[in-house]
Parts: C-alpha cells; sequence; structure tokens
C-alpha cells in the first residue's frame, strides 16, 4: 500500500513538474530545464513507460539528455531564453512596478538568473558532442 502512494505520488509530481516545464516554455521567470529534470526523476522512480517517453521525446527529451550527459545548454536556447526574461523584466520595470525596491529586485533577479544560464556550457556541433544518443 505504502508503494503504490509513493507511485501515485511520484507519477502526479513528475506531470506537474512537467507541465510547469512547459510553463517555462514561454514564462521567462519559470525555469523550463529544471521542471524537466525533476519531472524524469520522479518518472526514473515511478514509472518506467513514462520515463522513456520524456527521455525520447522530440522536444524534451534533448534537453535532458544534454543536461544530464554534458551540462549544456545550446545557445539558440540560451539567446531565447535570456532574450524573454529581459524583455519581461525590463516591460515590468517600465510599465508594472511602481516602487523602486521592487524595480531593484528585478534588476537583481534578472542578473541572477541571466548569470545561472550563462554558467552553463554553450551546446556546440552535433560533432563535439559524439555521444549524441545518451
Amino acid at each position: 500500500m505504502k508503494n503504490k502512494v509513493k507511485k501515485i505520488a511520484l507519477v502526479s509530481g513528475g506531470f506537474v513538474s512537467l507541465a510547469l516545464g512547459i510553463a517555462g516554455i514561454g514564462l521567462p521567470l519559470l525555469p523550463t530545464t529544471p521542471f524537466l529534470l525533476l519531472s524524469a526523476a520522479c518518472f526514473v522512480r515511478s514509472s518506467d513507460r513514462h520515463y522513456q517517453w520524456l527521455i525520447n521525446h522530440k522536444w524534451f527529451g534533448r534537453i535532458i539528455r544534454d543536461y544530464r550527459v554534458h551540462k549544456s545548454i545550446p545557445l539558440g536556447t540560451k539567446v531565447f531564453a535570456i532574450s524573454m526574461l529581459w524583455a519581461t523584466i525590463l516591460y515590468s520595470f517600465f510599465f508594472v512596478a511602481p516602487m523602486l525596491w521592487l524595480r531593484v529586485l528585478l534588476i537583481a533577479i534578472a542578473i541572477a538568473v541571466s548569470a545561472h544560464i550563462l554558467h552553463f556550457k554553450t551546446r556546440g556541433k552535433k560533432e563535439d558532442f559524439p555521444d549524441e544518443n545518451l
């Protein structure tokens, strides 16, 4: 009984984190990769079928493999993420946040998230990563 509850909780958590990861594609302050990694971790402990689906998924699988194997982010993903982040933060800075402390907080968040994204290796060409199918 306890294992069944644990499995249901992990599968549920996997789908919730997957949904948050998908939402993070369009919402700059919500990260995609950590939620996809959390989803994979939940599925690997609860459902081989869901785990295999996720790591072999056309879009999500590559993100998980790149992170797990290469600890890298593709250049296009970095550019898109940082561009969307700053566009949203600057919009909020000028048109939404009336208080100075909130504006300072927004800029601090943007700098921290940008630094976090930039600290990962940039994924190079396919030949730079011969173990692509891992």
